[in-house]
Order: C-alpha cells, then sequence, then structure tokens
C-alpha cells in the first residue's frame, strides 16, 4: 500500500501528524494508498519556498527551463508502464485511455518546452519623437493548481509546463481521490535535480489545502479544474487579494444531429464522446439534440450500440468502461437517471446499479426528454446519454444555448452553410464539427458562462501564466 508524500522546497515529507484518508480501487472498494487530510501550515510553508525560489528561478534562461521539462517527459517515458497501473488502480480507466494519458503528459511536457525561445513581447509605435513603447512579457510569480481526480495526471502536467517555462513557480494539490500518480510525478521530477522550491506539491482536501492556495496573498494565480461550485469557492477565497483566477468548470456539451449527418460516424462519435472514462470528462457529450425526420433511426442504431458498451475492473481485463470515481458518483448518476424516467423520460437501455463490488454504472439512453429536465440542465458526469427531439435548426441552437453551462459542443451535418452558422450562434468555448468531443495540445481548451474563466493549452495557454509590463522610454 502506498503512503503518501508531499514534496516541499526539493524534499519528500511523509506526515504522520495529520487525519489519515484512506485511497480506494473505485473497481474493487479494496484500499491502496493511505493520504491525509491536509494543514495550512504545511501549505504556507510550501507557498513560502515556492515565492524564494521564483526570484532565480525567473532569471534563468528560458531555454534552460525548458530541458527540465524535456528530462521529465523522457522519465515519464521510463515509467510508463507503472504509471498506466496507476491511474488504472486510482481511477478506473481502461488500460487505452490510462496510456494515453502517459504519453499525452510526456508529450505535453516537450510542446511547452518548445515554447522557451517563441513566446514574446513587443515593440509598439509611439506618437512622440524619440520614444520607445516597449511591451514585456513576464511571469506572474508563485502560481499554485487545483487538479481533479478525472486526468490528475495529465493535469499536473496541463498546470505545471506553462508555470515553470515562463519563469513562475508553482504548488500543486492533487486530489485526494487520486494521488499516487502524483507521488510517482514528483519522484520523476526529482530525479531532475530541478531546483528546490521551483515545484511543491501538498495533498489535502479543497476545504484545507485548496482554499489556503486560493486565499494565500502570495499566490498570483491559482488554477483549478474541478466542479462549479468549487470553483465558486475558490473566486471568492482569491477576490480577498484580488488573486488572478483560471477556472475550468463543468460542461454541459450539446451534440446537435442534423437530419442530412452521416449517422452511422455520428452515432459512433457521440458514443466515444460520452463513455470516455465512464463518461466522467467535462468535454463530454451530455445531451443530444436529434431532428424529428431521423430520430427514429438515429435512436435504434443508437441504443443497439449503447446495449452492448462493456463494463467492469479494467487492470486485467479489456472493458468499454471502467467503475465511476466512488459510491457518491454512482448513486449521483442513478438519480438523475430516475428523476429523468419520473419526469417522462423513456429508459431505452441501462439505468441499474449492477450487484457486486465497484462502483459501475451501464451505458444508459433516455429519450423523450426535453430541454425543462433536470438531466438536461444539470452535468451527470456519467455514461448517461439523455435524447431530446427538435424540428428546425433555429429551434436546437435556442436548445442548445439553454444552458448555464458553455464549454464544449458538437454538431454533426454535411450542410457547410448550417455547420458556419452553428458556430457563429453556439455559445460554447468549443464546437466540434463530425467528429469526437476532444482536444488538441495546441488549441485553446477554454469555455464561457458557469464553465470557467480563462483556458489552457497552446499559445493562449502559456500566456494565462504571464503578466505585462509596458515601458515607455524617451531618449534625447
Amino acid at each position: 500500500m502506498y503512503q503518501i508524500k508531499d514534496y516541499i522546497n526539493g524534499e519528500f515529507i511523509e506526515r504522520k501528524d495529520l487525519d489519515i484518508v484512506n485511497v480506494l480501487n473505485p473497481a474493487t472498494e479494496e484500499v491502496i494508498a493511505q493520504t491525509y487530510n491536509g494543514s495550512k501550515v504545511y501549505t504556507q510553508q510550501a507557498i513560502k519556498f515556492a515565492k524564494e525560489a521564483q526570484k532565480s528561478w525567473c532569471e534563468t534562461p528560458a531555454i534552460e527551463r525548458a530541458q527540465y521539462l524535456k528530462q521529465i517527459a523522457q522519465g515519464i517515458r521510463n515509467r510508463a508502464e507503472e504509471l498506466t497501473e496507476i491511474i488504472i488502480k486510482e481511477g478506473g480507466k481502461t488500460r487505452d485511455l490510462a496510456s494515453t494519458e502517459v504519453y499525452f503528459t510526456a508529450d505535453y511536457l516537450e510542446y511547452m518546452a518548445e515554447w522557451a525561445r517563441r513566446y514574446e513581447g513587443e515593440i509598439i509605435q509611439s506618437d512622440r519623437k524619440n520614444e520607445h513603447i516597449l511591451l514585456y512579457k513576464k511571469p506572474l510569480g508563485v502560481t499554485s493548481g487545483i487538479l481533479p481526480w478525472n486526468f490528475p495526471f495529465f493535469l499536473i502536467a496541463r498546470k505545471m509546463a506553462p508555470a515553470l517555462v515562463t519563469g513562475n513557480t508553482i504548488v500543486i494539490k492533487p486530489s485526494e481521490e487520486t494521488p499516487i500518480n502524483a507521488l510517482v510525478f514528483t519522484e520523476i521530477l526529482d530525479s531532475v535535480n530541478l531546483p528546490k522550491g521551483v515545484f511543491n506539491l501538498v495533498n489535502g482536501s479543497g476545504e484545507v489545502v485548496g482554499d489556503e492556495l486560493a486565499r494565500n496573498e502570495n499566490i498570483e494565480l491559482v488554477s483549478i479544474t474541478g466542479s462549479e461550485n468549487a470553483g465558486k469557492k475558490v473566486m471568492e477565497a482569491a477576490s480577498k487579494n484580488v488573486t488572478k483566477v483560471n477556472l475550468e468548470l463543468g460542461g454541459k456539451a450539446p451534440a446537435i444531429v442534423l437530419e442530412d449527418a452521416d449517422l452511422d460516424k455520428a452515432v459512433q462519435y457521440i458514443i466515444d464522446s460520452r463513455i470516455i472514462n465512464t463518461g466522467q470528462v467535462c468535454n463530454c457529450a451530455e445531451r443530444v439534440y436529434v431532428q424529428n425526420s431521423i430520430k427514429d433511426q438515429f435512436l435504434e442504431k443508437l441504443v443497439r450500440k449503447m446495449k452492448i458498451i462493456s463494463f467492469g475492473n479494467t487492470l486485467n481485463e479489456n472493458y468499454d468502461m471502467g467503475p465511476l470515481i466512488n459510491k457518491k458518483a454512482q448513486e449521483n448518476v442513478h438519480m438523475h437517471v430516475i428523476q429523468a424516467i419520473k419526469n417522462g423520460g423513456k429508459l431505452e437501455c441501462g439505468g441499474e446499479i449492477p450487484d457486486g463490488k465497484g462502483y459501475f454504472y451501464p451505458a444508459t439512453v433516455i429519450s423523450n426528454c426535453n430541454n425543462d429536465m433536470e438531466i438536461i440542465q444539470e452535468e451527470v458526469f456519467g455514461p448517461v446519454l439523455p435524447i431530446v427531439s427538435f424540428e428546425t435548426f433555429d429551434e436546437v441552437i435556442n436548445l442548445a444555448n439553454d444552458s448555464k453551462y458553455g464549454l464544449t459542443s458538437s454538431i454533426y451535418s454535411k450542410d457547410m452553410k448550417k455547420i458556419f452558422k452553428a458556430i457563429d450562434k453556439l455559445e460554447f468555448g468549443e464546437t466540434y464539427i463530425n467528429r469526437e468531443n476532444f482536444e488538441a495540445m495546441q488549441g485553446f481548451h477554454a469555455g464561457v458562462k458557469h464553465s470557467g474563466i480563462g483556458g489552457a493549452d497552446g499559445k493562449h495557454g502559456l500566456e494565462e501564466y504571464l503578466r505585462t509590463h509596458i515601458v515607455y522610454m524617451n531618449i534625447e
């Protein structure tokens, strides 16, 4: 069984004076590690060391900072099989998805390292003779990252890589549900001799550690990937010191299927976008709108494929889905299904908690839904597809936009005029056309409305970790 440790100022520290929290394998319900509730004092110590380290780290040439990221990437590849096993045990991912997360994380570190020579300031034309206007891009200082459990390994890199390459230091809080992968990540990082204090990891709850990482006066940016409620708490805590926030929160992605769509491809892409990580991804397809003229044909194809989606313990066997993260998640998904049926939805497949150990839930389809239902408005975070029918294009755009969330969306059609019209009118940070919902590292993953503030990935994600310094230089 793993004993989780903090990593502060280049040292691993095992906390024996804090409340212990058991980490369970969600497929077997067995205890696989012990972490702890955390401490504000220890979190403050990590922030203090990060602030001291940032003074010299920001003076290190960016290309040298990038070399550390490349070494960490190689270290990840060297331990890829071990990390894949850990991610499966902690979070219940399929082996393919766990392995993809490991290698994608290594690729992401190298991608962000390549920005070392590419991010730049500007020279701006002045209205005055003999004046030069210079715009510098500088690091913020100490940043913090609060992580979820659904992509716990990759999200360390998503927050840490742009921070470090631009001269910031960082304090990371992993999820209490999935701390083992973060421990191994830190072991790899420690092996490349990154300067002390540049990267720190503090385990604990959001109420204790997360609150301090948002509230502390020495934090210049707090970035969280999590629920809407968690994001609001972070934003409130950060407001005390007017700290910059980067919030990637919930989603309720609509998938729009027009009558001219390739139905076989649309069905497969929507299923791929719903069952990935057992539906526990913020950009998953969460609700399906299908045009009336093709509704029956689409539903028949969708239900037939959803009925054969397999689930089970993915550690030693290949299944399409693993478990949900915990018992509470399982109960919450089932509650949404029961409520939808009570409100007039028709259960087409799934919808029952299976017997035995593990927090599993079958692929579920509910037809005859409408936009007023809770299952259409609230994030479900499980392998459940509610179906709404519509008549006209304008109608479905209004239905899709009728949500407090605005992270991702998708549309299936061959009509380019309607596709571009949808792009103009959909109120979402991302739209996928005739493909599954999954972003690219060189893009920009960002939502609107209650889905968050700011974003990640690519050039624009890197710039979240930079501030501008404008200089007016008069030379006579």
